[in-house]
């Protein structure tokens, strides 16, 4: 295993101890401050931690797969700390949120010192120790006492008192265009009410003064605004720290925000650049023990020396995400973030191992399906955010994993292949449909219930995504013609009116909604509808025939949508009586 104090020793910086950088470090560029950072905080609170604590919990590669599961426990003795960073010198008074500043040593004329220098590191460290628990403070005037403890080279041996600070750390430009540290304790701003509910009412789920609108949506929003940062709705740290983020991004500022909670042992970094994107760039880097059965994986890894600790096949991995837009005519509308590239850091030089799918892997997440419903996974899940669910050596627990492994990884179902999706079909319902199981799922019904109306949902929301696909006259990733989208559409719809038993209302009005785009569609209408049959071909009479059959398709479906409201609307009414 490779010492934490060795840790990208070899990564270009003048690293002189595992504390201390030996030359000056003068970084102008955001990219190159990251690099930077990068190297100090994997090594302190990542690397340092796994060697020091002997029970030290690594991150499974699911943690990182979105969506985020919420956090199981806090670990209190693992580090945590928020730090932004600005391509700008600051404005003290003009900035939008409170810190403790801290000055740079400027340079006099051909590199002369400053006649305050002195008085400045004095000030700069009484700053610092005010923040510090007390009995800290002593020793941490003798260490930097002599120091300059705003520039760049401090900052490693700076760092361990920093992880002290309830805050967040700033880094900014100085006179020279440099970056440096600029301030400490700061408090990010976090307006969650108005940011959630302007959000909302963009994406059409809430309404000015509809209560129950929000009531309904509210959970969903949150979910998805969070998720969309990199988070599941956790604590204040990170959902400040994602707010703040959004907040700079619509500000146009250029920045790097990163934040390390205790609880996900992962530092989370948004990084935005000033290019014209909706969002900032999203990275998460984590130490995450590469699964045995992925040989190839694993072969690839250890050829290259990018294990950090081969005996347990641990490595240095960070994730790139992908943002989405809120699209609400996509049957995997709750997707906000998906994974964009997967890269194995090497613990000594920093280089990047690419080409390696360690979170992703379709026949991981089959493996883990069977694992479950044998009652042979041994990890651990959060049943409904409540419940720490261990193993799987009980039907009763393996239906509540089945559970969140069917929510964890609804979206992905919903879009893998027809040959995937046929062998998670064939597990599932040899276990939950199986005759010898029935006995047992009798004295859990409502959560065997829960487990079979969510895997009902994911059948349901395959076909739709496949209308949805035609709708837009594409088939199995094939451009069709209007005669072959209307064939496809009719016979999908028949087969979706005999499965509407099980009801979900946001699949329904989904299909609504794909079916009106085609019959509105403007070509097909003047083309083949509006135009005298005379005209029409065999294929425009077909096309024709099937536009009437998706009219009636839809009247059935309209039907049966206002059918269930208003059954919904009279057993409400019950209940308030």
């Amino acid at each position: 295993m490779i010492r934490w104090q060795d840790v990208f020793s070899k990564d270009g910086h003048p690293w002189r101890d595992a504390a201390t950088l030996s030359d000056a470090i003068a970084l102008r560029d955001l990219g190159a401050l990251k690099r930077f950072l990068d190297a100090v905080h994997i090594r302190h609170c990542l690397v340092r931690p796994y060697q020091e604590l002997p029970d030290y919990p690594l991150v499974e590669g699911r943690e990182l797969l979105p969506s985020f599961d919420n956090d199981m426990f806090e670990y209190k003795d693992l580090p945590g700390f928020a730090l932004v960073a600005f391509a700008r010198e600051l404005d003290y008074f003009s900035e939008i949120f409170q810190f403790d500043k801290l000055h740079p040593v400027l340079l006099g004329e051909g590199g002369a010192s400053c006649p305050l220098e002195q008085q400045v590191m004095e000030q700069n460290l009484q700053t610092l120790t005010a923040r510090l628990p007390r009995a800290q403070q002593d020793a941490f005037r003798q260490e930097f006492r002599s120091v300059d403890t705003g520039l760049l080279e401090s900052y490693p041996a700076l760092l361990p008192y920093l992880l002290q600070m309830d805050r967040a750390q700033v880094f900014a430009w100085d006179a020279d265009r440099l970056f440096h540290l600029a301030g400490v304790f700061a408090s990010f701003p976090s307006d969650i009410d108005s940011e959630l509910k302007r959000f909302g009412i963009r994406i059409g789920k809430f309404v000015y003064g509809d209560s129950q609108m929000y009531e309904r949506n509210r959970m969903f929003v949150y979910q998805y605004l969070m998720e969309l940062y990199g988070f599941p709705i956790v604590s204040e740290r990170r959902t400040s720290s994602a707010l703040f983020a959004r907040k700079l991004h619509k500000m146009g500022e250029r920045f790097l925000l990163r934040v390390l909670g205790q609880s996900d042992r992962t530092i989370t970094t948004y990084t935005s650049d000033g290019e014209n994107r909706r969002y900032p760039l999203v990275e998460k880097i984590a130490l995450v023990s590469v699964d045995e059965d992925q040989e190839e994986a694993i072969e690839a890894i250890a050829r290259d020396g990018f294990f950090l600790d081969p005996g347990r096949r641990v490595v240095i991995l960070r994730v790139t995400y992908r943002q989405h837009r809120f699209d609400a005519n996509n049957v995997r509308q709750d997707r906000a973030l998906s994974v964009a590239a997967q890269e194995v850091l090497h613990p000594l030089t920093g280089e990047a191992l690419r080409g390696l799918n360690i979170i992703k892997d379709a026949s991981n997440m089959f493996l883990r399906l069977n694992d479950i419903v044998r009652g042979e996974y041994t990890g651990r899940i959060i049943y409904k955010r409540t419940e720490v669910v261990e193993n799987t050596d009980t039907h009763e627990k393996r239906l509540k994993f089945l559970y969140s492994w069917l929510g964890k990884h609804q979206r992905r179902i919903i879009g893998y292949s027809d040959e995937f999706f046929a062998k998670v079909s064939k597990v599932l319902a040899g276990y939950l449909y199986s005759p010898k199981n029935v006995d047992i799922f009798d004295t859990m019904h409502d959560l065997y219930q829960e487990v079979c109306t969510r895997f009902s949902y994911i059948q349901q929301a395959r076909r739709v995504r496949i209308l949805e696909d035609i709708c837009r006259r594409t088939y199995k990733g094939e451009r069709i013609t209007y005669r072959q989208m209307t064939r496809e559409a009719v016979a999908l719809l028949n087969e979706l009116q005999f499965e509407i038993v099980n009801f979900f209302p946001d699949l329904v009005d989904d299909i609504i909604a794909c079916v009106e785009t085609i019959l509105h569609d403007r070509y097909l209408t003047r083309t083949y509808i509006d135009a005298p049959e005379t005209g029409l071909t065999a294929a425009g009479r077909e096309i024709r025939k099937n536009y009437g059959r998706m009219v009636s398709l839809l009247d059935g479906f309209r039907a049966v949508r206002k059918s269930r409201l208003a059954c919904e609307e009279r057993q409400a009414r019950e209940a308030v009586a």
